[in-house]
C-alpha cells in the first residue's frame, strides 16, 4: 500500500472509493462537512465537483491510499482555517497556540478495514502536515472507551478514535460537548517541532 496526496491522477480512484459500497458518508458528504459552512454544503454531486476543484486547485486537500491501483482509504487534511464548520464551531474549541493543520475525516473500503489503512493515513498525514510546514496537527477523533460498551457505530468514527491518535503520538488537547456515533469527541494535538 502506498499513501498519495490526491492528485488529477489519482481523482478517478478517489471517486471509486467514495461511491463504493462501504464508502460509508463519503458518498454525499465528499469530505466537505468541516471545509463549508452548514448553508453552503450541497448535493452529493455538487460536493463531488467541489471536492474535484480542491484536488485540481491544489494544494492537496487529502491523501489516498492506494493498492494494486486501486484507492482503499482517504484522509481528509489541511490548515485548520481552511475549514469554515470547524473554525465557527460553538461545540469543538479552538486550542491556544500555533495555528494547526486539522486531520478532518478517514475513509476505508469495507473490504480494507481492519488492515491499518487508517493508521497509515494518519501516520502519512502526520508527515505531510511537516513537510507543509505545519507547527502542530490537530484531530478530532471520537472516544468510544467512555461510551457504554466501549463502541461507536462506523459513520461516527469517520474522524477516527481516540486510541488511533494516541498510538500516532498526539494528546488530548481539549474536550468537546461534540459526539459522533453516540461517543464524545475530544480535540488530539501533535506538536511537530
Amino acid at each position: 500500500m502506498e499513501v498519495v496526496p490526491a492528485s488529477v491522477a489519482t481523482w478517478d480512484a478517489l471517486a471509486d472509493l467514495f461511491a463504493r459500497r462501504g464508502g460509508g458518508d463519503a458518498r454525499s458528504c465528499w469530505c466537505l462537512w468541516w471545509r463549508v459552512r452548514a448553508k453552503d454544503f450541497g448535493t452529493p454531486s455538487a460536493n463531488r465537483e467541489r471536492l474535484r476543484g480542491l484536488v485540481e486547485s491544489g494544494p492537496p486537500p487529502g491523501l489516498v491510499a492506494l493498492a494494486g491501483g486501486r484507492a482503499v482509504g482517504w484522509v481528509g487534511l489541511g490548515p485548520r482555517p481552511d475549514f469554515e464548520r470547524l473554525e465557527r464551531s460553538r461545540v469543538i474549541p479552538r486550542v491556544d497556540g500555533a495555528t494547526p493543520w486539522a486531520i478532518v475525516c478517514f475513509v476505508v473500503d469495507a473490504e480494507a478495514r481492519g488492515r491499518g489503512v487508517a493508521s497509515a493515513l494518519l501516520a502519512a498525514a502526520v508527515e505531510h502536515a511537516r513537510a507543509a510546514g505545519a507547527p502542530t496537527v490537530e484531530g478530532y477523533p471520537v472516544d468510544p472507551a467512555a461510551t457504554p460498551g466501549g463502541r461507536t457505530s462506523d459513520t461516527g468514527a469517520f474522524t477516527g478514535t481516540r486510541s488511533m491518535f494516541e498510538r500516532a503520538g498526539f494528546h488530548v488537547a481539549a474536550t468537546t460537548s461534540s459526539r459522533g456515533g453516540g461517543a464524545p469527541r475530544v480535540v488530539m494535538r501533535r506538536d511537530l517541532g
